[in-house]
């Protein structure tokens, strides 16, 4: 029997679940409504519950992880939150005062069918609502962002952090656009 996830080491971690990308499947919408019910059902005082990530902008290539935003009043408490999205099937993965992340859909033998990464956030931390929105909306700069993912994927296919840093001046870019044009659309 292999070790199990929380025994293993990062680099254990990024080969047992690689970057890959595929064309966008209309299925990451149903997924994540699904999971959208599921979550509302379990967390009774949420403000907000989006898809973000790549998996929500219907032209790209993305990851096949949907990535869900909850966001919480900002009077609650973000541990209040952890124990009821655990029994939803979730691993948190990691924790702040501003914020936890959880997986789902992560198994000893790779990835599940439907794999998700929750964000657990208090309301108003939500520059991913921002990005997500001017990509669907600026189709020539979402294919910019497709090109930049493609080119990345194999460098970095063992190696999330980096992949995701090599992304970042491109999403800051592109969140600081947004939010000018948008102002606080949330």
């Amino acid at each position: 029997m292999g070790k199990k996830l929380l025994e293993m080491c990062l680099e254990e971690l990024w080969l047992l679940f690689p970057i890959f990308l595929e064309q966008h499947k209309d299925c990451w919408k149903e997924w994540y409504f699904e999971e959208e019910c599921l979550l509302k059902r379990a967390l009774s005082s949420t403000e907000k519950i989006s898809h973000i990530g790549s998996t929500a902008i219907p032209s790209i290539w993305a990851k096949p992880i949907v990535d869900i935003l909850v966001e919480i009043p900002k009077e609650g408490n973000l541990l209040d939150y952890k124990a009821k999205i655990i029994n939803c099937g979730y691993i948190c993965m990691s924790q702040s005062e501003n914020g936890m992340s959880f997986n789902k859909g992560y198994t000893e033998n790779g990835f599940a069918e439907r794999v998700f990464h929750l964000h657990l956030r208090y309301t108003g931390d939500n520059s991913e609502l921002y990005f997500r929105d001017y990509l669907i909306e600026h189709s020539d700069i979402a294919k910019q962002y497709e090109e930049l993912k493609l080119r990345l994927w194999k460098e970095y296919e063992h190696n999330r952090d980096a992949y995701t840093n090599a992304k970042t001046e491109f999403v800051k870019e592109y969140t600081k656009k947004a939010r000018i044009l948008y102002g606080n659309k949330y």
